[in-house]
């Protein structure tokens, strides 16, 4: 069975160096749940380090994963978009690919 896996890399801290509250990730939690029916989160400390230029950025996330057999663009877009809006941040990764359940 071939279905779609998608991760979110979600900060913990908006681009000003803010704690993001933890209702804000219960809610997208939520979201995911309620949309996808199951989630994974992987709540460890993940560093993310970039060059952007002469400057190196860092960030600390948490990931997000969802199994779902709907290839719905829209509503990751739409994700993404309200996430950077409302989290405060430049751009957040969500990773899409296609897997193969064993």
């Amino acid at each position: 069975m071939t279905i779609r896996e998608y991760e979110l890399y979600v900060p913990t801290r908006t681009n000003q160096g803010r704690v993001i509250p933890a209702a804000r990730l219960a809610r997208l939690k939520k979201r995911l749940l309620k949309r996808f029916g199951g989630l994974t989160h992987f709540p460890q400390q993940n560093e993310g380090l970039w060059k952007w230029g002469n400057v190196t950025f860092r960030d600390e996330i948490v990931i997000l994963r969802v199994l779902s057999g709907d290839k719905d663009k829209a509503f990751w877009r739409t994700l993404k978009k309200d996430l950077e809006r409302k989290w405060g941040q430049q751009s957040i990764l969500i990773i899409e690919r296609e897997i193969t359940m064993v």
